[in-house]
C-alpha cells in the first residue's frame, strides 16, 4: 500500500479526460515493432551463420543476448517509467530499438552484432510495459481491458507473424533489410509521439535510483536464461553447465530479496517492488503469466511440426500458421471486449482452456493437416485471450499507482521467463522422445497438460475485476 513517505507520482490525465489523439496508434506501432524483433530473427540466423562464418553456439548468442538484455529492461524501464513520466521512457526505448537496429545491419562481425541485439533488448524490453501502463493511466476501467487488448493483438500477431514475414523480406532483399525496416518505422513512432503521447510531471524530488536491484536483476536473470537454455545441450551430452547456472540464480535470489528490502526501508523506490509480492492474487497472476508465456512459445515449433508430421515444404511451414494468427487476433480483440463483463477468472480460465484442447488436437499427428489446421485455431484463440489483457488487468487493478509501471514490467518478464522455458522444454522433449515427428508429438502432449495444469490454478483468480488499490487509498 501507498503510504505519505513515498515519491510523489507522476500526474497523468484522469481516466479518458483530455485524452490526446492518436495516443493508440503510437502505442501499438510501438508494441509491434518491438514485439516482431523477438521473432523475426529466427529465419535470418542461418544467413547470419553464413555472412560471419558462426559456429551454432555463437548463433544462438544473437538470441540469448536480446532476451539477457529485455529482461531485466522491463523492470529498469519501469522503474524510470514511475519515476521520470511515461513518454519520455517510451521514446527513450523506440530510440534504443532504432540505433540498435541500425548497428545490427551495418555490423562485420559478431562482436558489433551482439552489440546491437543488446541495445535493440534494453529499447525493446521497456516497450510493452511502459505502453500498457500508459493505457492505465488514461482510460478508466471498463475501458482498460479492450485496450490491453489491442496490446496482446499487437504482440501475439507479430511473435507469428514474424518468420514468414522475415522470410519474404529476405526473399525479395537481404537479412539486412530485416533490420532496416524498423528505422522509418521507429521515425514515425518518434515524431507522432511527441505530441501524441500524454505529458507527465513530477512533484517533489526524485528518489535515488535502486542501481543494486538494477545489477542484480540483471545477473539474476541471466543465470536464469542461460541455465534454461542449456538444458537441452546437456541432455544432449555436452557441456552440463545448466545445473551451475540455474544454482547461481537461486543464490542470487536471496541476495536480491535482501537488498530491495533494505531499499524500501530506506523510503527509496525499489527496482522489485517486493509488497507486489504479498498481495496472493498478484503473485498467482504472475505464475499464470509464465504459463501464458509458455503457450505463446511453443507456437514456435508448430510450423516444424507441420513439416515433419504432414509434408509440408520447409519454405511454406511458416504459412499454415495464417489460421493460427487470424485466431489470436480474434481471441485478443474479443477478450477485450469481454472482459468487462465475464469477469478475470472466466477469460483466463477460457484462454488456458483453448491452449489444452489445441495442443492436445497438434498432438495427434496421424489425423492429417486438416485436423492440425483446425486444431491452431484454438491455439491462436487461447494464445490471444491469455497474452492480451486479463492478466496485465490483475497486474493493474491489484497494484498501487506508484507501482503500475513496475507492475506491469513483472508481468512481462514472466512472460519471457515462459516462453524460454518452453523453448527449452519442447526442445528437448523432441530430441529425446522419439524421431521427427514422434518426438514434437510427445512434446505437445505435455504441452497440453501443462495448460491444463494452469487452467486449475486460474480458477482461483477472482471472479471479477478487483478494486483498484488507489481507490480503497483514497477512501481510507
Amino acid at each position: 500500500m501507498a503510504t505519505a513517505s513515498e515519491p510523489a507520482l507522476p500526474a497523468a490525465p484522469g481516466p479518458g479526460a483530455g485524452l490526446p489523439r492518436g495516443l493508440m496508434p503510437v502505442l501499438l506501432a510501438g508494441v509491434f515493432l518491438a514485439a516482431l524483433d523477438t521473432a523475426i530473427v529466427a529465419p535470418a540466423l542461418p544467413a547470419l551463420r553464413a555472412e560471419f562464418d558462426l559456429a551454432q553456439r555463437e548463433v544462438g548468442l544473437v538470441m540469448i543476448v536480446f532476451i539477457l538484455f529485455s529482461l531485466p529492461a522491463t523492470a529498469l524501464m519501469a522503474n524510470l517509467g514511475d519515476r521520470h513520466g511515461r513518454r519520455p521512457v517510451f521514446l527513450a526505448c523506440i530510440g534504443l530499438f532504432a540505433l540498435g537496429s541500425l548497428l545490427i545491419a551495418a555490423s562485420d562481425g559478431l562482436w558489433m552484432l551482439l552489440a546491437g541485439r543488446a541495445i535493440q533488448g534494453l529499447g525493446a524490453g521497456g516497450i510493452v510495459p511502459t505502453a500498457s501502463a500508459m493505457i492505465a493511466d488514461a482510460y478508466p476501467p471498463q475501458q482498460r481491458g479492450r485496450m490491453l487488448g489491442l496490446v496482446g493483438a499487437m504482440y501475439g500477431m507479430a511473435f507469428v507473424l514474424g518468420p514468414p514475414l522475415a522470410a519474404l523480406v529476405m526473399l525479395a532483399a537481404g537479412w539486412h533489410w530485416i533490420f532496416l525496416i524498423n528505422l522509418p518505422v521507429a521515425a514515425l513512432v518518434l515524431w507522432l509521439g511527441r505530441s501524441a503521447l500524454p505529458a507527465t510531471r513530477r512533484d517533489g524530488p526524485l528518489p535515488a535510483l535502486d542501481v543494486g536491484g538494477i545489477v542484480l536483476v540483471f545477473l539474476l536473470l541471466a543465470a536464469l536464461v542461460l541455465g534454461i537454455t542449456r538444458v537441452a545441450d546437456g541432455l544432449a551430452g555436452g557441456v552440463v553447465l545448466w545445473p551451475w547456472l540455474l544454482a547461481a540464480a537461486a543464490a542470487l535470489l536471496p541476495l536480491l530479496l535482501r537488498v530491495e528490502r533494505g531499499v524500501a526501508r530506506a523510503q527509496r523506490l525499489p527496482m522489485i517492488p517486493l509488497d507486489l509480492f504479498g498481495r496472493r492474487q498478484l503473485r498467482l497472476a504472475y505464475l499464470l503469466t509464465a504459463g501464458a508465456g509458455f503457450g505463446m512459445g511453443s507456437v514456435v515449433f508448430l510450423a516444424s511440426l507441420a513439416t515433419l508430421a504432414h509434408g509440408v515444404s520447409p519454405q511454406h511451414a511458416g504459412f499454415v500458421l495464417l489460421p493460427l494468427v487470424l485466431a489470436s487476433m480474434l481471441g485478443s480483440a474479443g477478450s477485450g471486449r469481454l472482459l468487462h463483463r465475464a469477469g478475470v477468472r472466466r477469460m483466463v480460465v477460457a484462454g488456458f482452456a483453448l491452449l489444452a484442447l489445441g495442443y492436445a488436437g497438434t498432438a495427434v499427428t496421424g489425423a492429417g493437416l486438416t485436423a492440425f489446421l483446425l486444431a491452431s485455431v484454438p491455439v491462436g484463440l487461447g494464445v490471444g485471450v491469455v497474452v492480451g489483457g486479463a492478466l496485465r488487468t490483475v497486474a493493474i487493478e491489484e497494484s498501487p499507482l506508484a507501482q503500475r509501471g513496475a507492475a506491469q514490467g513483472l508481468v512481462n518478464v514472466f512472460t519471457s521467463v515462459g516462453t524460454l522455458l518452453s523453448s527449452a522444454t519442447i526442445g528437448a522433449l523432441a530430441d529425446f522422445a522419439g524421431p521427427g515427428a514422434r518426438g514434437f508429438a510427445v512434446a505437445y502432449g505435455a504441452v497440453a497438460a501443462l495448460m491444463a495444469a494452469m487452467l486449475l490454478l486460474a480458477l482461483a483468480l477472482r471472479s471479477g475485476a478487483a478494486p483498484a488499490p488507489q481507490a480503497v487509498e483514497a477512501s481510507g
